[in-house]
């Protein structure tokens, strides 16, 4: 039988309680979760040995996650990535948000859906635990139009997979684009680089970027150090001399799926991408319906105010994150058929799902 065990985990800054939510399988597998901002606070799974890890880069306290920087384990939302301008215009109107990346509104803005407490239901049966988050964004939220009410459902089963489901519908248009911000390592945290774990990512495009990061144009993979047609260890070209790897620091892009054009809400969850970590033998497959992953080598990892669990240093590159989505900044790119659409309008319901499942080699 799943279980789901939930306790208090401290209270915020302004006066409210979160708390953890632990989800276990019948492998021992365990998932964290807190209604604060809906963040993964740590994944353990096996490796070839049954010894259980934790592959995902957290931090020991309610309170690191509250004023910490980089997203570790969260929500993101209303739009993740970066907003050029930190404004947008939508059916005539123009929308201004908080200006948090250079010139730009990156991840949602100021306090955004990673930094709230989303109201959390819980359920088990035979064969799966279900933590489900919900949260009512009301029209104007860091300047987004539209009250936008949002669930998100993360379910463990016994296959070792844990899912995460994005459902959403506005009374008004406006721009969506949701995703998690897990940091993975499948050696374990504090375990080093991730440069020898080997990457697989059914993408046939990438957008390259400006010196903001904002995406410009959409560039094949074939033939560049974006190529992850066949696996390949994540820093077999990281140092390759590349413009586009050298603006970001590294990964920090969008990879376009094949026929992501083919991708709509509430469609077909099919494999796009696999990670492994030959020394410890731990795999992670990816399955989604989303046309899009930020591939993200950790390049900004370095805030040395805010060590991670256990007291470990933040440390570039030790780890990475498949951040299943739409196009960055394609707000400003409506009606251009290489980019995908990110608005949501009355009526239409927004339904997306991810799912990391692991296993060993």
């Amino acid at each position: 039988m799943m279980n789901i065990y939930s306790r208090p985990w401290g209270t915020l800054s302004s006066g409210e309680t979160a708390n953890l939510y632990t989800l276990v399988n019948d492998n021992g597998i365990t998932v964290e979760i807190t209604d604060f901002g809906g963040t993964i606070v740590s994944i353990k799974t096996a490796d070839r040995n049954g010894k259980l890890t934790d592959i995902c880069l957290g931090y020991d306290s309610l309170a690191d996650y509250e004023q910490a920087d980089g997203y570790l384990g969260a929500l993101v939302g209303r739009v993740a990535n970066r907003i050029a301008g930190a404004s947008f215009e939508l059916d005539g109107e123009i929308y201004h948000l908080y200006v948090n990346d250079g010139d730009n509104c990156l991840h949602g803005g100021k306090k955004s859906f990673s930094y709230v407490v989303w109201n959390a239901e819980t359920a088990t049966d035979t064969d799966k635990a279900t933590l489900t988050l919900a949260y009512v964004s009301p029209d104007g939220e860091e300047g987004f139009p539209g009250n936008l009410t949002t669930k998100v459902t993360y379910t463990l089963d016994n296959d070792n997979a844990l899912s995460i489901r994005y459902e959403a519908s506005t009374d008004k248009a406006c721009p969506l684009n949701l995703t998690n911000h897990a940091y993975f390592n499948l050696a374990g945290c504090a375990s080093g680089t991730v440069f020898g774990q080997e990457l697989w990512l059914d993408a046939e495009s990438y957008l390259a970027g400006d010196k903001a990061l904002i995406p410009v144009t959409v560039k094949p993979v074939d033939g560049t150090p974006f190529d992850f047609s066949t696996a390949k260890p994540i820093g077999r070209d990281f140092f390759a001399n590349f413009d586009d790897l050298r603006v970001a620091g590294g990964y920090d892009h969008c990879f376009n799926f094949t026929n992501w054009k083919d991708c709509v809400s509430g469609g077909e969850v099919i494999l796009r991408g696999v990670a492994c970590d030959p020394v410890s033998g731990r795999k992670m497959e990816m399955y989604t319906n989303q046309p899009c992953v930020q591939f993200y080598s950790a390049n900004f990892l370095k805030n040395p105010c805010f060590p991670l669990r256990g007291g470990k240093p933040q440390q570039t590159q030790t780890a990475f994150c498949l951040e299943t989505q739409k196009m960055p900044d394609s707000i400003h790119h409506q009606g251009d058929t290489d980019f995908t659409d990110c608005v949501l309008r009355p009526g239409e319901v927004y339904d997306y799902t991810t799912v990391y499942k692991f296993s060993v080699i």
